[in-house]
């Protein structure tokens, strides 16, 4: 695969061409991609609507050099999609074929990851097919089910085949069920990474989190939670720092955040997941999760390690 650093300045010249004809791209976000390339492991294609273009100039605006695209299942209507409910990643998002064809239109900036509906018979011929074509992770993983049951387990024992990653969305009552059980999933797939987002996952940073239907706490935070437990515990576990419920926990409590991105600096990886058209601005929740690492990074090198070089190192880019 390519190097990001060297897909930013391959992509120089297109790019400016791109803003002098008039194109929406935030010059500032362009000229710090440059020199500062970003791997942005978690957006999604036609996020409640938006328009490829629109994904394309979004990820030039925030500076982002390398974007990997996760994919939605196949739509189905049994207890994992809530009989439908969640199909699209319950955000009208399309699948591993669009995913994947929009990353060969543009290998310069673009990655696809491989999902499937975990219960569906052929799931993993599925997840496999685009393994095959070199999709560096499993996921976004969001899907109503045990996170150890029989259909779970197959997909982590694929990943494991395959040395890829398995991106999991963790929300309570509703994706990913039984948080507190998942320890026994990383002893048993030790050389499976698994990549941690989400409400639940993100809540739970906090020890004296107890009401797991709060899905966004603003409360100061106390190390040694759950999440933060499984980060220092298990070198399987990497953390996802996308979406609003990535954002709610850099900024309810930055005295806690600094001493987390210290602490964690080798397993925190910077994505997204912003349907956002602009790139920039109040409305874009992606720039303003790179501004805050940058703002809370305890130094500039874990800054860098939490931007580019921890994701270029696991998917081995």
């Amino acid at each position: 695969m390519k190097n990001p650093a060297s897909v930013s300045r391959r992509g120089f010249l297109a790019r400016t061409g791109m803003v002098l004809a008039g194109t929406a791209v935030n010059l500032n976000g362009l000229a710090d991609a440059l020199d500062e390339p970003i791997i942005d492991i978690h957006q999604h294609t036609d996020y409640m609507g938006r328009t490829h273009d629109q994904l394309i100039a979004h990820q030039r605006a925030m500076g982002v050099t390398t974007t990997i695209l996760l994919p939605a299942g196949t739509p189905a209507f049994g207890m994992s999609t809530h009989k439908g409910e969640s199909n699209g990643l319950q955000a009208k998002c399309s699948g591993n074929e669009t995913c994947y064809n929009l990353a060969r239109q543009h290998p310069t900036e673009f990655l696809f990851g491989a999902n499937e509906v975990p219960d569906l018979p052929d799931a993993t011929l599925e997840i496999e097919k685009y393994l095959k074509r070199g999709a560096p992770l499993i996921g976004e993983s969001k899907f109503g089910v045990k996170c150890d049951s029989p259909e779970m387990q197959r997909i982590y024992e694929l990943a494991q085949s395959y040395r890829v990653p398995v991106l999991m969305h963790w929300q309570y009552g509703m994706y990913n069920h039984d948080f507190a059980r998942f320890h026994t999933m990383l002893e048993k797939y030790p050389k499976v990474n698994f990549i941690g987002h989400a409400q639940t996952w993100w809540a739970n940073i906090d020890k004296g989190h107890q009401d797991q239907t709060v899905l966004y706490p603003k409360t100061s935070v106390t190390p040694g939670g759950l999440t933060d437990r499984l980060l220092s515990d298990y070198p399987n576990v990497y953390a996802d720092m996308s979406a609003g419920s990535g954002l709610n926990a850099l900024l309810r409590d930055e005295e806690h955040t600094r001493g987390f991105l210290e602490r964690h600096q080798n397993k925190i990886l910077y994505g997204s997941d912003c349907l956002d058209t602009a790139g920039h601005g109040p409305t874009c929740q992606g720039s303003q999760t790179i501004a805050a690492i940058r703002r809370l990074s305890p130094s500039k090198s874990i800054e860098r390690k939490i931007l580019y070089e921890n994701s270029k190192k696991l998917f081995r880019l």
